[in-house]
């Protein structure tokens, strides 16, 4: 897939806010909450235009009894698709514009995840560079897979800022 690497929109939280009413419908009561992460879920950040949310549920299990539901809607049931735990759900095919991620309650990713947005939310500085550095990729790198891959190192380091920042806010 070709990526599209395109400046803020606020129209980013009204698309969440829209799919979470969809989605809520579908998963019913198996769902704790949805949760904005990613790039489309920090003020100014550049993105690829894909929204990521975070369903958490009370039961992994359950979930995959909705995956004709999901296919109805016109998303790509891709199973756990690389992380223990998760379900994955696309949707747009070529020009996406959701990614779902399904995680049980106590999952370890959820927190990673959430810490990582939070940090970018507190540290504007810390968005920036990352912006500058998704953009230089971007001129690159014509496909996301080179484009995602080569992102890697520098998301895990600045994932380790992340963590350590939330270890000593919670100290405080």
């Amino acid at each position: 897939m070709k990526v599209r690497l395109t400046s803020f929109s606020e129209e980013w939280a009204l698309m969440f806010q829209k799919e979470v009413h969809i989605l809520s419908e579908i998963f019913g009561d198996e769902i704790i909450r949805f949760e904005h992460f990613g790039s489309t879920s920090v003020l100014g950040l550049k993105a690829k235009p894909v929204i990521d949310m975070m369903g958490i549920v009370k039961d992994i299990h359950k979930i995959d009894s909705f995956n004709e539901k999901m296919d109805a809607l016109g998303y790509d049931v891709v199973g756990e698709y690389g992380i223990d735990g998760r379900r994955f759900f696309r949707k747009g095919g070529e020009n996406r514009t959701h990614h779902i991620h399904i995680y049980q309650y106590d999952n370890p990713q959820i927190a990673r995840h959430l810490i990582f947005r939070d940090y970018l939310r507190a540290h504007p500085e810390e968005s920036t560079k990352y912006s500058c550095f998704k953009e230089n990729l971007a001129n690159q790198y014509e496909n996301t897979r080179e484009y995602s891959a080569a992102k890697k190192e520098f998301v895990t380091e600045m994932e380790q800022n992340a963590l350590q920042w939330f270890a000593e806010t919670k100290r405080t």
